[in-house]
């Protein structure tokens, strides 16, 4: 099955891949000949993935998905939310903590979620599905791998950041692996698979 997973972000394309497995030939924005910027105006997590979405299968008739992801703080009301990254008003992961840490700074309370939604058009009709990790933030960043916030999210019965862990630990939990097992599961049940 040929599918489009509508992002330019490599390290969202590696990890996906690494869970789709062979029965799906996945497609980028540039191989569709895509280099538009995808809209992401809705205010909402949901909202979000479903307009990038939508916005490739209006535009190119081909069978897609789409994510948006948030880190949401439970002491700053959800924040950063569906504005995790551009949440210092730039694309630039280690501002975002620093703006995170700032505003967190002696809270006791430092519990976060990380959530994506999968939207998938398949021949026209949507679904979506989402996944969600609880953890903490720390009070400064540890290890060196993964992106955005990984270096300060300790997801809950672990003693390692998601930046401190391989990408198949990580894989193997994190908000966007469980959304898309549940969309990866939904895909093969289909006949037209």
């Amino acid at each position: 099955m040929e599918l489009c997973f509508a992002t330019n972000n490599q390290h969202k394309l590696d990890e996906v891949a690494g869970q789709l497995g062979n029965s799906f030939t996945l497609k980028t924005l540039r191989d569709i000949g895509c280099e538009d910027e995808l809209p992401e105006t809705t205010g909402t997590i949901p909202g979000n993935s479903r307009q990038k979405a939508d916005y490739v299968w209006t535009h190119f008739g081909i069978s897609c998905f789409a994510d948006d992801s948030g880190l949401e703080v439970e002491a700053l009301n959800g924040e950063p939310g569906v504005d995790s990254a551009y949440y210092s008003g730039s694309r630039n992961a280690q501002k975002n903590i620093e703006k995170l840490l700032g505003k967190l700074n002696g809270a006791s309370n430092r519990k976060a979620q990380f959530v994506t939604v999968f939207t998938l058009i398949l021949h026209g009709v949507e679904h979506q599905f989402n996944g969600v990790i609880e953890g903490q933030i720390l009070t400064e960043p540890r290890g060196t791998g993964g992106f955005g916030y990984d270096p300060v999210f300790l997801p809950d019965g672990h003693d390692r950041t998601f930046a401190e862990m391989s990408i198949e630990e990580k894989n193997g939990m994190s908000h966007r692996s469980r959304a898309l097992a549940k969309m990866i599961a939904y895909l093969e049940k289909q006949a037209t698979f």
